[in-house]
């Protein structure tokens, strides 16, 4: 992605200003006794400091540097138009005489700068402040005013040469441009270094041979120097910034922004950008001359507007100027900073340089805790080659939804040493089955069958063995049974009887023995009450009822989110929404029922996804015509393909009606879909039912593939 095409350049003026910059460790004691601390901006003067200045002086001293003069280059006189005066005047004399009929008084406005008038709409309010900004542009044919009281915010603009008149609709800003300085090595009073600054690099690992390359030199106020990074392009001096000895920072006005060092990108494709002039010298130290340094330094944050304009995006202006030197660049190494402002550096670069070309490095440790902070840091401590090493294994900038299986290494090796306990499935707890199918954490499981197959049944059944082999707890959306009264207490005392009922089946799989001895029971000892007391408080530790407390049906976003609320509370493992068609499907009517279906099951993936959860979803098939007692495919499932389609596991519960093909009690288990191959493969697996406790037993040999 290039940097994006815009409109004309604007830099935006501003005075002489000061950054926090970054911190630097000391390996040694320094030769001269310079104590670099962070701090506060403060403001300085281009005069020589006071005496009291707690600043050291350091003596001018001729240095053994090469330096070669650049020739001295006058300053240049800039004209308000470079058009004809006669134009300008007449231009500006028509602006002026239509301003004055608005009620401006035009006797100090000038061309390119901004007035402060009294406002001729409020007048300034009671205390006749002049509120109102206006600015004229060079060629003197537009002005732009707006007042800044709250309670007027009048604002217009005007033109010399076509009809206009005063408005107080919204206008686009003109923005202000001033001319940028040409500045020249004399004309700054730049210095070689002396002798004493060259000690204060050598002491962060960099050579006299890089600081001439680059041109660093020093400038003197009064008696104390300081460090002077000149801003290049085409050899030419375009800017310059400056550091002390208390590591403040400040540069040249009414320059142009570029990058410290440009000219060593020109026509790179490999470019390393960093977040100090100093780590661009430490670069070099380490065989990088590819690299640059913002001359800005690192926002506290990423910024959570969207990108604004060219014009607009003064902050980083020098990305703008320097457009040429990154088009045809295919690679980006981010080398700012470790520390927050870095990263956010970092952020807001790959934002504008487009992340697919961007590259970002991972500073090595420092300690059990720390990381070094840059590249002067690593180039201090652990020398050159372990610089250039950190540079060459940078790893690629994130992009939101793209990645690399490295970033996934550790979940699979735990998926390769089974060190998580479930990579291989949970057991059904029948061992004919267990071939065919296990219960994954994550899946999605569609069971169906025709009506009283005794498709609920066995779910309860499998989700008992489940707890018995691993402890898992479940959430329970059951709503087979729900029938009769819609009114007031016969509604309560049905869903009571729903809750009882389910509560007996589940207690009678886990005690293995009937709730009632009579009829169904008779055959065999009723549970006692001390067994009847424990199956209680298992039922309380291991299942949660997700259920609605009105006449209402749940839609399919309240039971998930019940269904979350059980995994973050309690832990559950497995989910049951028994069945499909009893759930309030609100279908806007432009959907059909396929894409309902989709979203449906789509949303029910991502909760098992990304709450470790098993989802069994029973499904009721369509009403069968001419049926031949044989079992139903999972493409008769009611509503959609979807179902088989999009599930991981498809079940198909079905049972013998006929005693002339085989036993009353014997199940069928079709596994009709299973999307892991390591978990099982589609297969009939044979049960048999017993009616008085609700157990499922093995068949002996009854797995069939």
């Amino acid at each position: 992605m290039l940097l994006r095409q815009q409109q004309r350049l604007v830099i935006s003026s501003s005075p002489t200003i000061f950054m926090a910059s970054k911190h630097l460790l000391k390996p040694t004691t320094p030769t001269l006794p310079l104590k670099l601390s962070l701090s506060s901006p403060v403001n300085i003067s281009a005069f020589p400091l006071k005496s009291n200045s707690r600043i050291l002086p350091i003596s001018l001293k001729t240095s053994a540097l090469p330096y070669t003069s650049q020739s001295n280059v006058p300053r240049p006189v800039y004209s308000v138009n470079p058009e004809d005066t006669g134009n300008f005047s007449t231009r500006l004399s028509i602006l002026k005489k239509k301003l004055e009929v608005i009620g401006f008084d035009t006797e100090m406005l000038k061309p390119g700068q901004y007035s402060h008038l009294t406002c001729p709409k409020c007048e300034g309010g009671d205390s006749m402040e002049k509120s109102l900004s206006l600015f004229i542009t060079l060629d003197g044919d537009n002005a732009q005013w707006l007042c800044h009281r709250a309670k007027c915010g009048w604002r217009g603009g005007i033109r010399a040469l076509v009809d206009g008149r005063s408005s107080n609709g919204s206008l686009n800003p003109i923005i202000r441009m001033k001319p940028k300085r040409e500045i020249t090595e004399k004309g700054l009073g730049l210095e070689p270094l002396c002798s004493e600054l060259v000690a204060y690099f050598g002491e962060r690992m960099i050579s006299k041979e890089t600081l001439a390359r680059n041109c660093v030199m020093q400038k003197t106020y009064g008696n104390q120097s300081t460090i002077a990074f000149t801003y290049r392009r085409n050899g030419v001096l375009v800017s310059c910034k400056y550091r002390d000895v208390n590591k403040n920072f400040w540069q040249e006005k009414d320059t142009e922004k570029i990058f410290y060092g440009v000219d060593d990108i020109k026509g790179a494709s490999d470019i390393i950008i960093v977040e100090g002039e100093i780590d661009k010298l430490s670069m070099e130290e380490a065989g990088f001359y590819n690299c640059v340094s913002v001359p800005d330094g690192a926002p506290p944050s990423v910024s959570t507007k969207a990108l604004v304009s060219e014009e607009e995006d003064t902050k980083y202006q020098y990305l703008w100027n320097c457009k040429e030197y990154l088009e045809k660049t295919s690679r980006i190494i981010l080398a700012t900073d470790g520390d927050a402002p870095g990263c956010a550096l970092a952020e807001e670069l790959a934002r504008r340089l487009g992340r697919e070309r961007c590259w970002r490095v991972k500073w090595p440790k420092k300690n059990e805790v720390e990381h070094f902070k840059d590249a002067n840091e690593v180039l201090m401590y652990l020398g050159p080659d372990v610089l250039k090493e950190v540079i060459e294994n940078a790893e690629l900038y994130p992009i939101q939804g793209l990645f690399n299986f490295s970033k996934y290494f550790n979940e699979i090796d735990a998926y390769y040493y089974h060190s998580r306990g479930f990579e291989l499935g949970v057991s059904t707890g029948w061992r004919g089955l267990d071939g065919l199918y296990n219960v994954v954490p994550g899946e999605l499981t569609v069971v169906t069958g025709v009506p009283n197959s005794g498709k609920s049944e066995w779910i309860d059944a499998l989700l008992c063995n489940i707890n018995r082999s691993v402890g898992w707890k479940f959430a329970l959306c059951s709503m087979e049974n729900k029938k009769g009264s819609s009114m007031g207490r016969g509604l309560y005392h049905e869903r009571s009887k729903e809750v009882r009922e389910h509560a007996r089946k589940l207690l009678e799989k886990y005690v293995k023995k009937p709730f009632f001895n009579t009829r169904y029971g008779e055959s065999i000892e009723r549970m006692n009450v001390e067994e009847f007391e424990l199956g209680k408080k298992w039922l309380s530790e291991t299942f949660y009822l997700i259920r609605s407390e009105n006449e209402s049906l749940p839609n399919i976003k309240w039971v998930l989110d019940l269904a979350k609320a059980a995994v973050l509370r309690h832990g559950i493992r497995g989910l049951v929404i028994d069945p499909y068609n009893e759930l309030d499907h609100q279908r806007p009517p432009s959907q059909t029922e396929t894409e309902y279906v989709s979203q449906i099951l789509t949303m029910i993936k991502r909760f098992a996804q990304h709450h470790s959860c098993h989802v069994w979803f029973v499904a009721h098939p369509r009403q069968l015509h001419n049926w031949d007692g044989a079992p139903p495919n999972m493409y008769d499932i009611s509503g959609s393909a979807h179902f088989i389609n999009k599930c991981d596991n498809g079940i198909v519960i079905h049972r013998n009606r006929n005693p002339e093909v085989g036993p009353i009690d014997q199940v069928q288990v079709c596994v009709r879909k299973v999307r892991n191959k390591v978990i099982g493969t589609t297969g009939d697996a044979f049960l048999s039912y017993n009616r008085t406790t609700g157990v499922y037993t093995d068949i002996d040999g009854s797995s069939r593939k």
